[in-house]
This record gives C-alpha cells, structure tokens and sequence, in this order.
C-alpha cells in the first residue's frame, strides 16, 4: 500500500517520493514490486522516486547516552532535496527503536519525526507491526499520527480477507467501517462499500429482454436501461437461458456486457446457448461480451464483490450477468450476502448498468431465503414447472413484480427447444 502511494503520487500527481526501507533492499524491493506492475527502477532513473535502505542490527544495539534522530533527520533529508520529494515513505518504523526501553524519550524522538516532516511540508506514510493489545508495537505512533489506518488479513473458513479500517483521521470526516481491498497485478484495489444515499438517476430508456413476447409481457417495451432484474426459479426451468439471451441483445445493440459465472464455464455456457439459437462467441471475439467465472467458495463474499466491481469500473459495460447468485451464498450467510448485493446493485446503479441475476429456488418452491435479495430488484420474473394435462410438466414464467411499469401478471409457458427460445401465446391477460 505504502508503494501504491509512492508510485502513484510521482505518476500521477507529480510529486515525487522517498522511501526509507529498514528491512528490504532497493534492489529486492523493486524485484517484489514488479509482479504488482511498479517499475521501481525506471522511476529512480527518472529522478521521481528514491529508495534508501538503512540498515539496523538489533543485536548490536545497545542502549546508553541520549538517543536521537538527527543523523536520520540529515539523511531524510537529503534524499528529499536530491529529487524534491513530495512524498516520504518509512516502511519499519519499530526497527528504529529496537532495543530501546526509555519510552520517555520513544515518545519525543517519535514527536520530534513527525514534527519534521510536517515542517518540510511532507505527506508520509509511516508503517509499523501491530502490538500484542495495541494497534502498534510501542502504542504511540497512533497517538502522534493525523491519520490511523489498520490492515488486517483474516481467515474465516479457510477463506482469506485483506480489510482495511481507518482508526481515525484528524480534521476529516471518514467512514469508520472495516473496507476489504485486493492486491493483484494492477496493485492495491480498495472497494467502497456503498454511496452515502440513494441518489442514482433513473433512466427512463427502455431496453430489449431478448425475448419479444416477454417484452410485451413488460408493457411492451422491455426493462428499464440501469434497473436490476432477478430471474428465479428451480433446477432446469431455464433461467441461465433468460439471462444469456438478454446479454446476446445487448451486444446486439452495441452495449458492452460482462457475464460472471459461478457454475459453468464460459465455452461451456457458449456451447449450451447456442443449442437454443443463442449465439455468445461472435459478442466474445468482437469485444463486447466478456465473461468472468469462477468458484463461488474460491474466495470470501467480500472478495466476489471487489473483483466484480474491480472489472465492471475497468470495462465499463452497459449490462452485468451474475449467473447464479445462488452459488455464492455458500461463500457466507443470508445477511452477509444480503448485504454483498445490496453494495453490488447500489454500485451498478450509481453507474447506470443493466443487470440480471438467476436465482435457484429450492425443489419445493420456497423463496424465503432470498427475499432479501428479491426485495432490492426492480424486476422480478419467476419459472417454475407446472403439470400440463397428460403432456408432462411445462416451464411457466411469471413477472411477479416490475417498478414504474404496466406489466402482464399472466404466467406464460417458456418454449425451450433446439434454436428456439420464446415464450407461448397467450389469451386476454391482465395488466398490473
């Protein structure tokens, strides 16, 4: 995190950085840093970051006169005035102090660092372990700091969660709440967790479902662009077919769609829709159908949810499939879940993106465990298997509710055969 900030401040903002290391090398730093896609070495060559390395052997401390930090204050220096930093990084603060038990002077040596480095007009990070019953190893860093931030890495069945809390931040206001973040190739991404009030826009544009006559079924004219439709049902009543007609639409139309999967694989689901005459490959080669799957138990809800929106801010489509959100409740419980998706509409309304979720029912019907999720959707459209007279049973879909539309209330019977996806006429229906 601490290079995030380096990195990005003499990128993007230019403002050069120093980084004193206690513990790493330049040279092993920068080799770590490569697989998070920071160029260390180029940006020292460019003069907009410097990395200085001070060695420290606790075992040939040993603690007698007064102790101070003014030989660190003139090589602190220097470094700053060498490349006019902006930025100051000191990653092992606690090294600084090993061995030392008079925390009289711990405490002025530490006020004394930062009162430096407010004089000079720096902007630092200073990093330090984490104490047994203190947020720090020496319990004073959070005291003298303007802003305290706490990292966590936690393992709850057997999934791993990096979280991020800030303690406190002085003269700002800031949310209190625990933040999970990844680090991947693209370095340090943080998700929020939720805007501050319902403020998205709602669109007034109408878009295709895919399927004309379901269309009808929503007053003619098809889904709200930017609502969130829920799709469920039992085992086999065609739900993942509703959702990959409504994504090949919307790439039929120009808008990008991303599709995450949790059960199949993407050549898997290209291959069974296009048995019902729904064709993905083409949309994937030209760029606007992009598929993401992966195992729901593959990581924590906190993670799903980071990663989705992590690709949704890069690619920004016009349309998200999430197929099944079933599969990740087994990642967390009901309310943890409830509140993963209540974060993941919120985001794609914010940004004006169409989404569908399939949902499986339970054999006998039962909808309870999801009406917290059934409850945040602007459409919801249920199939289910209803005995026909003698010819075996027969997928009825039902809109059970559609906001700020006339909508059918009418089940119609969902036609699934080979190149055929459609929903059966039907007599006189009664608008709601």
């Amino acid at each position: 995190m601490t290079m995030t900030f380096l990195t990005h401040g003499a990128m993007h903002c230019g403002e050069p950085g120093v980084c004193i290391q206690f513990e790493e090398t330049a040279e092993k730093l920068a080799a770590n840093l490569v697989s998070l896609g920071f160029d260390l070495n180029d940006l020292s060559r460019r003069k907009k970051l410097l990395v200085d390395h001070i060695f420290i052997d606790r075992n040939e401390i040993e603690e007698t006169g007064e102790y101070n930090l003014q030989g660190l204050f003139i090589r602190l220096g220097l470094a700053v005035d060498t490349i006019k930093a902006k930025r100051v990084v000191m990653d092992g603060i606690e090294t600084l102090f090993a061995g030392l038990q008079d925390q009289a002077v711990l405490r002025s040596e530490l006020r004394r660092l930062f009162t430096w480095l407010d004089d000079h007009n720096l902007t630092a990070i200073v990093t330090g372990e984490r104490g047994d019953k203190m947020l720090t190893r020496h319990g004073l860093e959070e005291y003298i700091a303007d802003c305290v931030i706490l990292l966590d890495h936690r393992v709850t069945d057997q999934i791993s969660t990096r979280r991020l809390r800030v303690v406190k931040y002085r003269g700002s206001p800031h949310g209190t709440d625990e933040y999970p973040f990844l680090i991947d190739e693209d370095g340090i991404t943080l998700m929020p967790v939720t805007s501050l009030g319902l403020t998205h826009k709602a669109p007034k544009e109408r878009v295709s479902s895919g399927i004309p006559a379901l269309d009808e079924m929503l007053g003619g004219k098809g889904f709200y662009r930017g609502s969130s439709i829920l799709v469920s049902g039992t085992a086999g009543t065609g739900k993942s077919s509703i959702a990959a007609r409504f994504a090949e639409a919307a790439c039929a139309r120009g808008d990008a769609c991303v599709y995450f999967a949790f059960e199949e694989s993407p050549s898997q689901i290209a291959r069974n829709m296009a048995s019902l005459g729904v064709q993905l490959d083409p949309w994937v080669k030209k760029g606007l159908l992009t598929f993401h799957a992966s195992r729901p138990t593959s990581t924590g809800l906190e993670m799903h949810l980071a990663v989705m929106q992590k690709m949704v801010a890069k690619l920004a489509p016009k349309v998200v499939v999430l197929d099944p959100i079933t599969s990740i409740f087994a990642a967390g419980n009901t309310h943890g879940t409830q509140v993963m998706f209540t974060r993941m509409i919120d985001f794609l309304k914010m940004r004006g993106v169409t989404s569908i979720f399939t949902n499986l029912m339970a054999a006998n019907g039962s909808v309870h465990t999801y009406e917290g999720v059934s409850s945040l959707m602007d459409t919801w459209i249920s199939v289910e298997f209803v005995s026909a007279n003698g010819s075996g049973p027969a997928r009825i879909l039902s809109v059970i509710k559609s906001r700020g539309m006339a909508h059918s209330r009418q089940g119609r019977e969902l036609i699934m055969k080979r190149g055929h996806l459609d929903l059966a006429p039907a007599p006189e229906e009664v608008q709601g």
